[in-house]
């Protein structure tokens, strides 16, 4: 399989080097020395290095019933890649045309008064004000849809293609950063990095019964990927377009004794919810706090559900 890599760090330095050299960064600086990146097939996303490093997940607030703590210390030890967009409608679309692969044939979406499901709604007619495009991200797929795409690109590659873990996902949305806004300030000053329900969206779309941001970010609904700026690891839309499914199971709050080390949180027996992160274009603006976490079941899709895949490095690379 072709492998297509990008800008390299030093000439002369393999991927395991560089990956050794960024693993023993961390925070802000390591975020701006991360521009390793690579595509290992035609139609296969872009992946971005990132290094691993220590932080402090989740926050000591959140809404009712929705703790986003209790804060903790995690460790990446290692560096993995992250894709540096959600996955397109036209990736996922090739996905399925390969495979035959049925995705879930109903989607959850917000009916005027509240969320429902439509019967009529799936990943190619999810109810949004346009016909999805290729470059927009995929939706209306649900977490069992998700890991049956990183499963066949990982069949297609030979490559350990995934779904990021929690943490994974939160440290690589930080970059560095502190706080509850990886882009500073509050909740009104995202609208150059992060799709969020703003005042275009609320222009158009002003059903919805929550208040919008106050700022515009040129899109009423879901956006083609990278459309805004990236962080400084290179990731567009990780906050913001559309939620993005992780590995792990919901568990609230946060276990006293579980995963440091940025591994997926599992529990025994059957999930019951899956984790999603990041926030939509659809999305009330407190809810774009960087640790915010969001839950649903693996089984039913929703009209603003997408993913973005990770991939472990190797002795090979």
């Amino acid at each position: 399989m072709a492998r297509y890599l990008t800008h390299n760090l030093s000439k002369g330095i393999g991927i395991s080097a560089i990956a050794l050299l960024l693993s023993a960064c961390s925070g802000a600086d390591s975020a701006q020395e991360t521009t390793q990146t690579l595509r290992e097939c035609d139609g296969c996303p872009d992946m971005v290095l990132i290094p691993g490093g220590s932080f402090e997940m989740g926050r000591d607030a959140g809404e009712p019933g929705r703790y986003d703590g209790p804060i903790r210390p995690v460790t990446i030890k290692t560096s993995f890649y992250l894709a540096t967009t959600e996955v397109t409608h036209g990736q996922y679309s090739a996905f399925v045309k390969e495979t035959g692969y049925e995705p879930v044939d109903s989607c959850f979406i917000f009916l005027g008064e509240g969320w429902g499901r439509a019967d009529w709604a799936n990943w190619e007619s999810p109810g949004l004000p346009d016909a999805p495009q290729e470059s927009d991200p995929v939706v209306c797929v649900s977490w069992d849809d998700a890991t049956a795409y990183v499963d066949w690109l990982a069949k297609r590659t030979g490559q350990p293609y995934r779904l990021p873990t929690e943490a994974e996902w939160e440290y690589a949305a930080r970059a560095g950063t502190t706080g509850d806004f990886p882009w500073g300030g509050g909740s009104n000053d995202g609208c150059a990095v992060a799709n969020m329900y703003d005042m275009k969206g609320d222009e158009e779309l002003p059903e919805y019964p929550w208040a919008h941001a106050e700022c515009n970010d040129g899109f009423g609904a879901e956006s083609p990927v990278a459309s805004l700026e990236p962080n400084s690891f290179g990731l567009y839309d990780i906050l913001g377009n559309v939620w993005e499914w992780t590995q792990d199971c919901y568990v609230l709050p946060y276990p006293e004794v579980g995963p440091r080390d940025g591994t997926a949180g599992e529990v025994e027996g059957d999930c019951e919810r899956r984790t999603v992160r990041g926030g939509s274009w659809q999305t009330r603006p407190s809810r774009f706090a960087v640790a915010w976490r969001g839950r649903d079941a693996p089984a039913e899709g929703f009209g603003t559900f997408g993913l973005r895949v990770a991939r472990s490095i190797t002795a090979e690379d």
